[in-house]
């Protein structure tokens, strides 16, 4: 299944992306890694297991932002339509913040 082997890919590189505009990504790394283990921050695990339950599709992307003190899990998730949901969780708690999808409007293949 690819979603597993994608998701494989996340947990096996630890990875959890931070802000690319910050220009200490080593930094950015550690600050996550010290939210997680201060249980600051969900398991990216935890809450792609309960996408995968409420929202069908391939992840394409996942990043860890902190803003105005508060720590957000962003993921993009290409839907079984084609159509791209971007959904953003409180880090936390792992409840919905917002959703958000584009529907691709581009030339048919």
């Amino acid at each position: 299944m690819p979603r597993i082997t994608l998701y494989g890919a996340f947990l096996a590189a630890g990875l959890i992306l931070a802000n690319p505009s910050l220009a200490d990504d080593r930094h950015d790394h550690d600050r996550a890694r010290q939210a997680l283990e201060a249980g600051e921050i969900l398991p990216l695990r935890t809450l792609l297991t309960r996408i995968e339950r409420q929202h069908p599709g391939q992840i394409m992307e996942v990043e860890l932002e902190r803003e105005h003190g508060r720590w957000r899990y962003e993921i993009k998730l290409l839907r079984g339509d084609g159509a791209l949901l971007k959904l953003e969780f409180d880090a936390r708690d792992g409840s919905l913040l917002r959703g958000k999808t584009k529907k691709d409007h581009g030339e048919p293949r």
